[in-house]
């Protein structure tokens, strides 16, 4: 079974960046990004939305390997209504302070 950090290696490679490049967008460094892909460490949750959104990454291929890499252009309207669900639930568990 594919892991997320694959899955985030294949999503930058899709975008056509490089580990500098990928880190860069999040403000993070080349070696951060390696560790990522080993599955070493993980995107905070702020990187994961920005991620997401920005990029139209599909939140359930990332974090379950399910469905379509990138979320379809027609579905773009429906992004800010899975933002607010995803704060939703960091603010119930307690994950997000408000």
């Amino acid at each position: 079974m594919e892991t997320q950090g694959q899955r985030i290696k294949k999503i930058r490679q899709r975008l056509k960046l490089s580990q500098d490049e990928f880190g860069k967008i999040f403000g993070i460094s080349k070696q951060f990004v390696s560790l990522l892909e080993q599955d070493k460490t993980f995107l905070n949750n702020d990187k994961l939305v920005k991620l997401l959104l920005d990029h139209n990454v599909n939140i359930n291929y990332l974090l379950a390997g399910v469905g379509d890499m990138f979320i379809a252009p027609e579905f773009e309207d429906v992004k800010q209504e899975v933002l607010d669900e995803v704060n939703s639930i960091l603010l119930k568990y307690g994950i997000k302070k408000q």
